[in-house]
């Protein structure tokens, strides 16, 4: 369908990170690193949250909501760009849009859940012996499934509205379908486009932002007043961790979605978006969980309890396969 210069393409072509073989070998064998250490950990995290009683409290219930949405938003983007370092990958219109919505979906529900999880913090170090009547079971459940709710909601507005534009050639110079790539190639005016996303980046972004940072504030005034100092430098030391991570993944996301169009090189766009994409997935299980003694305790028994029940059935097998000799 043609409209002024441009056209709707049914299908484009993605450049990837690099065009450079020797790169490309590197890259490939770093991502598969990254994406095994990302499954690995999450699941490690989700077996440990699901298989162990006493994590089942609310910080590990949107600990485990954090690695399901992880594993899904690497899974969208990561294997696409280690097959990209293999071939210049075309993608179908409905494949871009299916990619660009699951990518936009994660990516936002991690930004709020982030939030929500700041908060959760915040109320069990202030009000520890509120906290089980603050954070309920229902109120829990209600909190993540508006983190979802309004990644669906959010991620369908930005995926049609850019998709709607018709685009001037069919080469995408990045990893993967994302809104910013294609509203670059657009052949018509995209402000109303912009402001969409710009707005729809105010409350996705910006508030959980500012709601991270508040929260985490109001914790370290709380930790201040702690009259022990290796209580003081545990909670500082898992803060600043905590800190860490969030302030990459939001600083980043906040970089690429809310600036106008501008002509910087779309190779550090590129750039950029490697760290809100990858860094975050991989990194949440070890900054969040697996430095905790409890978890570490859960995997630890959820292991021997799978090595018992796999040794039992080996002996029951042998057993069995004794007898009919006999």
């Amino acid at each position: 369908m043609k409209m002024k210069n441009g056209s709707y393409n049914t299908e484009f072509l993605l450049i990837g990170l690099s065009q450079d073989p020797t790169v490309r070998i590197f890259l490939f064998v770093l991502l598969l690193i990254v994406y095994m250490l990302t499954l690995i950990g999450n699941i490690s995290l989700i077996t440990a949250c699901v298989s162990d009683l006493r994590l089942h409290i609310p910080m590990y219930f949107f600990l485990g909501n954090l690695s399901l949405v992880d594993i899904c938003f690497a899974s969208v983007i990561v294997p696409n760009m280690m097959a990209q370092l293999h071939v210049r990958r075309r993608i179908s219109f409905s494949g871009c849009a299916a990619q660009m919505y699951t990518s936009l979906f994660f990516g936002i529900t991690e930004c709020v859940l982030l939030a929500i999880m700041a908060y959760d913090r915040y109320v069990a170090i202030t009000f520890p012996l509120h906290y089980t009547v603050i954070m309920r079971i229902s109120i829990c459940i209600t909190l993540a499934s508006c983190c979802w709710l309004c990644g669906s909601v959010i991620a369908f507005t930005g995926t049609f509205v850019t998709l709607r534009l018709p685009v001037c050639g069919s080469t995408i110079n990045h990893f993967f379908c994302d809104s910013t790539a294609l509203l670059k190639m657009a052949c018509v005016d995209t402000y109303v486009t912009e402001m969409i996303i710009f707005c729809s980046g105010i409350f996705v972004l910006l508030i959980p932002c500012l709601f991270t940072a508040v929260s985490y504030i109001r914790i370290i005034i709380t930790v201040v007043r702690i009259r022990s100092s290796k209580a003081r430098f545990k909670v500082f030391s898992t803060c600043a961790s905590h800190l860490i991570i969030v302030t990459i993944f939001y600083t980043t996301a906040i970089y690429m979605y809310m600036k106008p169009l501008s002509k910087n090189p779309e190779n550090w766009d590129k750039l950029i978006s490697v760290f809100y994409t990858v860094s975050p997935p991989m990194l949440n299980p070890i900054i969040y969980s697996l430095r905790n003694k409890d978890v570490k305790m859960a995997l630890q028994n959820f292991f021997l309890s799978v090595r018992f029940k796999c040794a039992s059935y080996f002996c029951s097998v042998v057993v069995i396969k004794m007898t009919m000799l006999k």
